[in-house]
């Protein structure tokens, strides 16, 4: 499995045929995001939902996007100095991956990736973003559930509407709820939630003191309990389809700039068009059409 991540997330020629080989393998598996700025405890909440999830049965894949190492271009695997307990289990596989410069939080590979921890009979995945802030919303896109960690300095409800999280998270958590002030935290983020129109799931917000594993088995259960929302619910259904069609668009985009963007023809077409548009020859709207329907044909005549 290992060998197999590697291939998909290197985007070696053969991970293509790779995915489409194992996609009708896979389980029906639940991804859980976890997300929230760095420092909050998403790696030691990980490791106790891991936990929860093993007592329970559970057969477990986590993948920990970690920043890219400025030597290496690889992943700092940070994340797995926090899961040793996790590490352990045998029906436990822990991944971390490079960012590689990737905005949004995960790896430009990471839901292929789940599908490869899907397809062996990992029963949930979890998906910890790099923490980056404010443009962590593309784990949405990838994941059943979302679990936004938050701590008692994170500035809380104002901060969280800033970065878009009240859209997406499923469940909110303020880690270190021993600190000062997270009880507070805890009250101005449901009272931002009530301003929101009403829908079909209720957002809850859970305390917890991941290091001590004090109320990571209530996220958990909460978890679960949405898992089992989705299952029933026709709206979560449209949801799951309109995710879908996000993807396929994607790969439809990655296959044209893989097979018409990345010929030779293409390059130098597009390095005239530039020269022409900087010579006031030609708008670059123009251009750009004339780009398209020349690489089509480059792709048509391969």
């Amino acid at each position: 499995m290992a060998k197999l991540i590697t291939f998909v997330e290197n985007e070696d020629p053969k991970a293509v045929d790779i995915l489409k080989t194992i996609y009708p393998h896979r389980k029906k598996t639940h991804r859980v995001g976890i997300t929230g700025p760095p420092g909050s405890g998403k790696s030691t909440l990980v490791d106790h939902l891991i936990i929860a999830a093993r007592k329970q049965g559970f057969s477990v894949g986590v993948i920990c996007v970690d920043p890219t190492s400025p030597f290496t271009g690889g992943a700092l695997l940070g994340d797995r100095i926090r899961m040793n307990k996790a590490a352990e289990d045998p029906e436990v596989y822990i991944r971390s991956m490079a960012t590689r410069g990737s905005l949004g939080g995960m790896a430009r590979t990471t839901e292929e990736v789940a599908e490869v921890l899907e397809a062996s009979g990992k029963e949930i995945v979890f998906i910890e973003t790099v923490g980056v802030g404010q443009s962590e919303l593309d784990v949405f896109n990838a994941v059943d559930t979302v679990v936004v960690v938050l701590v008692p300095e994170s500035g809380a409800g104002v901060q969280a509407m800033k970065a878009g999280l009240m859209e997406i998270a499923h469940v909110f958590v303020v880690n270190k709820a021993d600190r000062a002030g997270a009880n507070r935290v805890k009250q101005e983020i449901e009272d931002v939630l009530s301003l929101a129109p009403p829908q079909d799931w209720e957002t809850k917000v859970l305390l917890t003191q991941a290091y001590r594993g004090i109320g990571t088995h209530e996220v958990f259960e909460e978890i679960l309990v949405h898992r089992r929302f989705l299952d029933q619910k026709q709206s979560a259904k449209d949801s799951r389809s309109s995710k879908i069609e996000r993807k396929l668009r994607e790969l439809i985009r990655e296959q044209f700039d893989r097979k018409a963007l990345g010929q030779k023809q293409t390059a130098e077409a597009i390095e005239r068009e530039a020269l022409n548009v900087m010579n006031g020859k030609i708008d670059p709207y123009t251009a750009s059409e004339n780009l398209l329907h020349e690489s089509i044909k480059h792709w048509h005549e391969k």
